[in-house]
């Protein structure tokens, strides 16, 4: 059996874990589920890749949020998040970002910033890291 080659400097996205309790205490935040496509971004400099949870390319499926991520302003980033498309309700919906790659209802939940400009965040805080990447979307007038 062939093993397939990951991209350079992939990174795996955390997964969720099944559990009859759920955690609690000021550590923990809680996702809403999006149905959508996982997607890891990475930029680097102007080139941005986009990748599925177990590492395949997704940056053809969807060339917006490639334009998009391509002007933020800075050397490199990865962020971890949802390719997401809302119904006339504003309701995920899966069909829609399935199979309307290259319009504009079709957007990034960027839900974790695991590195920016060569600093690895995985060590910060999520509610810090949530701040940052609030703030580096708004800088650019999202």
């Amino acid at each position: 059996m062939l093993q397939r080659t990951l991209p350079v400097g992939f990174i795996a996205p955390c997964l969720p874990m099944r559990t009859d309790k759920l955690p609690s205490g000021g550590e923990w935040l809680h996702e809403i589920k999006h149905d959508g496509f996982r997607v890891i971004a990475r930029k680097k400099g102007a080139q941005v890749g986009l990748y599925s949870r177990p590492g395949n390319d997704l940056t053809y499926r969807f060339p917006l949020i490639v334009e998009t991520l391509a002007r933020l302003r800075s050397r490199s980033c990865i962020i971890d998040g949802e390719a997401v498309a809302c119904d006339d309700n504003g309701v995920t919906s899966f069909d829609r970002v399935r199979y309307r790659h290259h319009d504009e209802s079709i957007f990034l939940y960027a839900f974790d910033l695991i590195e920016l400009n060569g600093d690895d965040l995985r060590p910060v805080t999520r509610l810090s890291l949530r701040c940052r990447l609030s703030k580096k979307f708004c800088e650019q007038g999202c």
